[in-house]
């Protein structure tokens, strides 16, 4: 049975295990939360809950810091990273609705008897006598 991959997003990681991975101390990632550069979600008690994402980010302000870039740098490096992220999520989305519209728009249009536009299902067979079909979607688009 093939295994499903990790999600990035799943807040799993407690404070001392996040380090660990990052290879930084606790109190460097309370430091960093409180400064917004790596923000992790809370449990209903209050307690930090790192994804496998901000283990990644924090790797990632480690090397940016020791090549000497500032944290405010940095922070802005995060926050556009971030919204990438998120809009990328959001193109996947829209691009995932247009498929599924498109799938969903398989018709052919025809003129009726007086000249009006006529929408046929995929397969309906058109009365010659009465109905011409004047186009029809190309497939796949």
């Amino acid at each position: 049975m093939p295994e499903e991959p990790l999600d990035e997003e799943a807040p799993i990681f407690a404070i001392a295990v996040a380090a660990e991975l990052a290879g930084m101390h606790p109190q460097t990632l309370r430091q960093y939360d409180r400064l917004g550069l790596v923000v992790p979600a809370r449990t209903q008690g209050g307690s930090r809950r790192y994804a496998l994402r901000h283990v990644k980010q924090l790797r990632e302000v480690a090397a940016l810091s020791a090549e000497g870039m500032s944290l405010p740098a940095i922070s802005r490096i995060i926050e556009l990273e971030n919204s990438v992220r998120m809009l990328r999520g959001q193109v996947r989305d829209l691009e995932q609705r247009l498929r599924e519209e498109m799938d969903s728009r398989s018709r052919v249009f025809a003129a009726g008897a007086s000249g009006s536009v006529v929408t046929l299902r995929q397969g309906t067979r058109v009365r010659r006598a009465t109905e011409v079909v004047v186009w029809r979607p190309p497939a796949g688009d």
